[in-house]
């Protein structure tokens, strides 16, 4: 009994041992043979991407089959890079299973590029590819061809103002850009421009720039007095004062009103004939003032005129041109804080101490 026991034992040890040779055998070797090939789109091809056409097709890829050496389920990449890149800082256009197709919407490679930092509206050039990958074995890459994008933003588009004003006005070093004063368009692919800059230093200069460096389109002194021009030297700063600023680069124009700002209403002590007068603060760069209030109807407003006042349509704490007058909530001593650092997007408070 006991030997008939071992040869069973010894039976089912080499049927197991049998069973994975056998498996082993028959395993498919999963190793890169040959790489997809990018047939659409070709190189040269040009695309103007645009927010209203944001789910439609910008592209239908399709490539042929990557070959593993056997039937395996392979996942395909669309890759993307700026033109030269080495794809250092690749984004993915998408990426589908078993199939050789994929479509990419408009609103997709969008995101790709601005991903990239593409700058809005403005054609470059870029190098897309097809990553293909199964299990743990080693990508293989299609051909590399290039196209052109030009993106878009829904943001507003915005003014750069690096100069020797900034140093002494509370913007950090002067000629920088990173804190230079900024302005805004009204809308994206609008080229009218406004913010609120404050100028310190007497005998400064600036530029306007549609980067935060000087690789975009730069805007010096245009040939006569409230212009500006692409090809023009450093802009001649204005006299000291807080000023409000607009430029339309479709135009080539700029404009450059002194504002200095105060309460008014009846709310305050000055009633709606009198401004209360604010006072700046350049490192904070803010506007305040410390003031008893009644519980009524206050604005905010330049020079003490109607010209330029800001109101407060939704009681949202942001301020819009001729709105809504501020209902204090009730009376007693406020701190007024009115933020125009921001452009286009003023902001006010109002602090019970």
């Amino acid at each position: 009994m006991r030997n008939l026991t071992k040869a069973i034992i010894a039976l089912f040890a080499v049927l197991a041992v049998s069973c994975t040779i056998d498996e082993v055998k028959d395993r498919a070797v999963i190793e890169p043979v040959g790489a997809p090939v990018l047939t659409a789109p070709t190189t040269g091809a040009s695309y103007v991407l645009k927010p209203e056409n944001a789910a439609t097709q910008a592209e239908r890829f399709t490539w042929t089959s990557a070959n593993y050496g056997g039937p395996v389920e392979i996942e395909y990449t669309i890759e993307i890079d700026k033109k030269g890149n080495k794809f250092a800082t690749v984004q993915s256009l998408g990426a589908i299973k078993a199939q050789n197709q994929l479509s990419v919407t408009v609103e997709a490679m969008n995101k790709a590029v601005m991903n990239l930092k593409a700058t809005p509206f403005t054609p470059t050039d870029y190098d897309v590819r097809i990553k293909a990958i199964t299990g743990l074995a080693t990508p293989m890459y299609s051909n590399v061809i290039n196209i052109t994008i030009s993106a878009y933003t829904t943001e507003n588009p915005k003014l750069w103002m690096p100069g020797s004003y900034q140093a002494a006005s509370g913007y950090g070093s002067d000629w920088t850009h990173a804190t230079a004063a900024q302005l805004s368009a009204s809308g994206f692919g609008k080229m009218d421009f406004e913010g609120y800059v404050n100028f310190a230093a007497a005998g400064s200069k600036y530029k306007y720039t549609t980067q935060a460096n000087w690789d975009g389109t730069n805007y010096g002194a245009g040939a006569t007095a409230g212009t500006i021009s692409t090809t023009g030297g450093d802009i001649n700063g204005p006299a000291i004062g807080y000023y409000r600023v607009e430029v339309d680069t479709e135009k080539l124009t700029q404009k450059l009103t002194a504002t200095a700002w105060g309460i008014v209403g009846a709310a305050t002590t000055g009633g709606w004939d009198n401004s209360t007068a604010m006072t700046y603060d350049k490192d904070k760069k803010v506007w305040t003032i410390t003031a008893t209030l009644k519980a009524d109807d206050m604005k905010f407003r330049a020079n003490n005129a109607w010209d330029i006042n800001f109101g407060d349509d939704g009681a949202d704490g942001i301020l819009e041109y001729g709105a809504a007058n501020i209902k204090v909530p009730s009376a007693g001593n406020y701190t007024v804080t009115l933020d125009l650092s921001k452009p286009r997007a003023y902001t006010y408070t109002l602090k019970k101490n």
